[in-house]
């Protein structure tokens, strides 16, 4: 009634198995992490950098640069100093700056010297600072609705 079955040696496969199926793609992946802060970029005292600087991160100068300034925060340390115009979304002046500065946020602190007109958002000085200029505050456009559409006019039929 019971036996035991002797176990048969498995043939050998003469074809590459298979590659087993890709799990399906879950219905709620999670999110994906938030990109990591760029690291800022620092450029120290006793060099001096003749053209334009351009960049979408963070640039901390203790320099000087003669030229125009275009990134995403600027730091600009005690014994830096800048010959040309700035635009940021942040400026944080610790040294001397002669040309315009465009920034949403813009904060002189008590080392800085500024020889031109500052256009910002939001205006910080520290007692110390020295401004010769203007300051522009700007703000966003309020947004603009859209256009009502005309009214239908009646036109009887010639005929």
């Amino acid at each position: 009634m019971f036996q035991k079955k002797k176990d048969a040696p498995a043939p050998l496969a003469l074809e590459p198995l298979a590659a087993a199926p890709t799990p399906a793609p879950l219905a709620q992946a999670a999110p994906a992490p938030p990109p990591r802060p760029k690291p800022a970029s620092l450029i120290a005292q006793g060099l001096t950098i003749r053209g334009d600087v351009s960049g979408d991160g963070e640039l901390h100068l203790d320099c000087v640069v003669q030229g125009d300034i275009k990134v995403g925060k600027l730091v600009l340390g005690p014994n830096g100093r800048v010959e040309g115009s700035i635009a940021a979304q942040a400026v944080e002046i610790h040294g001397k700056v002669i040309g315009a500065v465009a920034a949403r946020q813009v904060r002189l602190y008590g080392t800085a010297k500024v020889e031109g007109d500052i256009a910002h958002e939001q205006l910080a000085m520290e007692s110390g600072a020295d401004f010769q200029g203007r300051s522009v505050k700007f703000t966003r456009p309020a947004p603009q609705p859209a256009p009502a559409p005309a009214p239908a006019t009646y036109a009887p039929a010639v005929g």
